[in-house]
C-alpha cells in the first residue's frame, strides 16, 4: 500500500476509536446530572459533546505528546504498531460497552500500544519512563478523585447544613456548570490520546520529520470524541447513574467537580488519565462522605475487575492483531 493509503487507513481507524471513546465515556460526564434530573438526557449529552469539541482547543495538547513520543520508542513504532494498538483498544472498548462495564480507554489504548511495540521488537522498545509517567498518572487519579469528591462533599454539607429544599435547585443549575467543566477536561484529555496516535503515523509514514500535532488532526479528533459522546453509551450511563446509589443534585454538584478538577490538572501536567475510573471513584466519594452505608459497594467488583484486566487484556489482544496486520501490510506492500 502506498504511504497516502496507509494514512488515510490509519486516520480512519483512529476516528472510529476516537468515536468508541466519546461513545463509551459519554456516561462519566452525563451520568450524575441525568440521574439527578438536573438535565435531559439528549440536553446533558449535547453540553457535553460541544464541551468535548472545545477542551482540546483551549487547553493544549500535552497528553497527545507524552502518549505519541514518551511510551514507545521513535524505531520501534511503526504503521502495523499504530494500527494495532487502535485495533486492540477499540475492540475492547466494543466488548465492555456490550456488557455495560465502564473500562479506561487510556489503558486499552496504551495497553494495545506497548503490546504490539512489544510484539514487533521487543520489550526493549518500551520506554520504561514514560510508562511509569502513565501508570503514575492512571493508578493515582482515581484515589484523588475520591479524596476530592470526599472533601468537596463535606465542604458542601457543612455550607448547607441550615438550607431549605430549595437548594437542589440552585445545585441543579450549578451541575451545568460542573458538567460542561468536566466535559472539556474530558475533551482536552481523552482526544489527545488519538491526536498522539495520528501523529506517530505521520512520522512512521515520513509526512512529518519530528513528532508534532497539526491542527487538522486537533480539529478531527476532537470532532471524532464530540460526536461519539453526542451518541451517548446508554448501557454504561445506567451503570454509573444507578448502581453505585440514587444520585440527587448534590451527588452530581459534588463528583463532577471533582472529576474536572482532577482531570484538567493532569490534562495541563501531561499525564493520560482514566475518565471512567476518576468519575467513578469521585461518585463512590461523594456518596460515601454523606453515609458509607449509603454506597453499594458491590456494584464496584465488576468494575475494579475491568480495570486491573484493561492492560494486559489488550496487550495481550495486540500479538494476534499485530502479526495479522504485519503480515497484511507485507503481502500488500
Amino acid at each position: 500500500m502506498s504511504a497516502i493509503a496507509l494514512l488515510l487507513l490509519l486516520i480512519a481507524v483512529a476516528l472510529l476509536f476516537d468515536f468508541l471513546n466519546g461513545f463509551h465515556d459519554s456516561a462519566n460526564v452525563v451520568a450524575t446530572i441525568i440521574a439527578s434530573r438536573a438535565m435531559s438526557a439528549r440536553g446533558a449529552l449535547t453540553l457535553a459533546a460541544l464541551a468535548n469539541l472545545a477542551g482540546p482547543f483551549l487547553l493544549g495538547v500535552a497528553v497527545a505528546e507524552t502518549v505519541g513520543a514518551e511510551v514507545v520508542q521513535v524505531q520501534a513504532v511503526s504503521i502495523a504498531v499504530v494500527l494495532t494498538a487502535l485495533f486492540a483498544a477499540s475492540l475492547w472498548n466494543l466488548a465492555t460497552w456490550y456488557f455495560g462495564i465502564p473500562v479506561s480507554s487510556s489503558h486499552a489504548l496504551v495497553g494495545g500500544l506497548v503490546g504490539a511495540a512489544a510484539t514487533g521488537s521487543g520489550f526493549a522498545a518500551i520506554q520504561a519512563q514514560g510508562l511509569w509517567k502513565v501508570a503514575i498518572a492512571l493508578l493515582a487519579s482515581p484515589l484523588l478523585g475520591f479524596l476530592m469528591a470526599l472533601a468537596v462533599m463535606q465542604a458542601t454539607l457543612w455550607l448547607l447544613r441550615s438550607a431549605t429544599p430549595k437548594a437542589n435547585v440552585t445545585l441543579s443549575r450549578a451541575q451545568v456548570l460542573t458538567a460542561t467543566a468536566l466535559a472539556l477536561a474530558h475533551g482536552a484529555n481523552d482526544a489527545q490520546k488519538t491526536m498522539g496516535v495520528i501523529a506517530m503515523g505521520l512520522v512512521t509514514l515520513g509526512f512529518t520529520p519530528v513528532f508534532v500535532v497539526p491542527w487538522w488532526v486537533v480539529v478531527t479528533s476532537a470532532s471524532a470524541i464530540a460526536l461519539g459522546t453526542a451518541a451517548g453509551g446508554w448501557r454504561i450511563i445506567r451503570t454509573l447513574g444507578t448502581r453505585f446509589y440514587r444520585i440527587h443534585p448534590i451527588h452530581g454538584f459534588t463528583s463532577q467537580l471533582a472529576s474536572a478538577a482532577v482531570i484538567l490538572g493532569a490534562s495541563l501536567a501531561g499525564g493520560p488519565v482514566s475518565t471512567t475510573q476518576v468519575v467513578s471513584m469521585s461518585i463512590l466519594g461523594a456518596g460515601a462522605a454523606e453515609r458509607k452505608s449509603k454506597v453499594r459497594w458491590s456494584a464496584l467488583n465488576d468494575i475494579v475487575i475491568a480495570w486491573a484486566l484493561t492492560l494486559p487484556a489488550t496487550a495481550l489482544l495486540a500479538l494476534p492483531i499485530y502479526t495479522l496486520i504485519e503480515s497484511t501490510l507485507r503481502r500488500g506492500g
